[in-house]
């Protein structure tokens, strides 16, 4: 699948004709770091991003509240706010150029997130929504939907096994 960022100077294919999964996720990080009211996933093997000097890694050292967090490595805490993060280390990849978050790494070893809005062609009507319990909007009655995560939303269940 052909995806870019939102100025094209970041441009990549997937490593598969269509993703191992889809999510929607509605946790307060997800929204924080796409400025929207939930972020879309698309489950991919791991491959390499092509060279491109525009191309950047940002891995967040703060919490939501402002607080350091000097753990890098550490894939889940509960900080004092009861919010749990499992994606605050991993890193992300974006464009310089306009700043569109293109893919980041996931807690599983073998798959990345390739950030909905980069990809065409992909189907959302059965993407499963996560972390409904912090959503912003109504979700569709038909969907798959947790409260919190799903035991397969960072690709360890069946995405993963594929894999291994």
């Amino acid at each position: 699948m052909d995806a870019r960022c939102h100025c094209g100077a970041v441009r990549f294919k997937t490593p598969l004709a269509a993703p191992l999964a889809t999510y929607v996720c509605h946790c307060d990080t997800c929204k924080s770091l796409s400025s929207s009211a939930f972020a879309m996933s698309a489950i991919f093997p791991k491959f390499e991003l092509p060279p491109s000097e525009l191309l950047s890694c940002y891995t967040c050292t703060t919490d939501l509240d402002g607080g350091d967090i000097a753990l890098p490595g550490i894939p889940e805490l509960t900080f004092p706010t009861g919010r749990l993060f499992t994606c605050c280390f991993l890193p992300s990849y974006f464009c310089r150029n306009c700043g569109t978050r293109v893919v980041h790494s996931t807690d599983a070893k073998n798959v990345v997130s390739v950030r909905g809005g980069c990809i065409s062609g992909i189907d959302w009507t059965k993407a499963v929504h996560i972390w409904t319990k912090s959503a912003m909007v109504p979700i569709p009655e038909s969907s798959e939907s947790y409260s919190e995560n799903s035991s397969d939303s960072s690709g360890q269940g069946p995405a993963q096994e594929v894999l291994d």
